[in-house]
């Protein structure tokens, strides 16, 4: 009987090791599945405001774009002008473009489009910050995971339940190579 009582305790203590690492492995999933979580909402509201940002940088485009296209072609008529009247009216013409820039200028010395953008830019940073922060957690998380899926004896168990090594949130081997790249600047 006591043969007994001892096999059926160390059965016991089995189970209740298996339950535990069981638990756990669940446990470091579900943390897991939290971080990504987390990463989430952060690409959602990168999503958000990426067409904000795409049209603050079109609407301030435009605006400064219509203004130095009135100039350019008032500049290229007056060049081209052949005779007195045509000249004359091509400069009032350029003129006229350069006044309304000007006025512009003059009016908004700090274009609210602009500010519009440097305001969007400054958020899309903050994103990209935070971004970078729960990509730093949810890799921990994974981490965590991965050890214990891969580590003796929580393997056996993570074998038995289907727990598998996941992937990082990482960069890839293109995107590394692209930050080794400085980045082209085009406006």
């Amino acid at each position: 009987m006591s043969l007994a009582i001892i096999l059926l305790v160390i059965f016991a203590i089995i189970v209740f090791w298996l339950i535990s690492l069981y638990n756990q492995l669940v446990r470091l999933r579900n943390n897991r599945e939290n971080a990504f979580a987390d990463i989430d909402v952060q690409l959602k509201q990168r999503h958000d405001l990426i067409p904000q940002l795409v049209n603050a940088v079109k609407g301030y485009m435009q605006h400064e774009e219509g203004v130095l296209t009135k100039i350019t072609e008032a500049r290229s008529r007056a060049i081209k002008a052949e005779g007195i009247d045509a000249k004359i009216l091509a400069e009032k013409e350029l003129t006229s473009a350069l006044g309304g820039f000007n006025v512009a200028v003059e009016a908004y010395p700090d274009l609210k489009a602009n500010t519009n953008f440097l305001q969007l830019q400054e958020e899309m940073a903050d994103i990209e910050n935070k971004l970078a922060s729960v990509r730093r957690y949810f890799n921990s998380a994974t981490k965590e995971l991965n050890n214990s899926v891969q580590m003796f004896p929580s393997n056996i168990v993570a074998g038995m339940f289907g727990f598998i090594k996941e992937p990082f949130f990482d960069l890839g081997d293109r995107q590394r190579d692209d930050l080794d790249t400085p980045p082209e600047v085009k406006f």
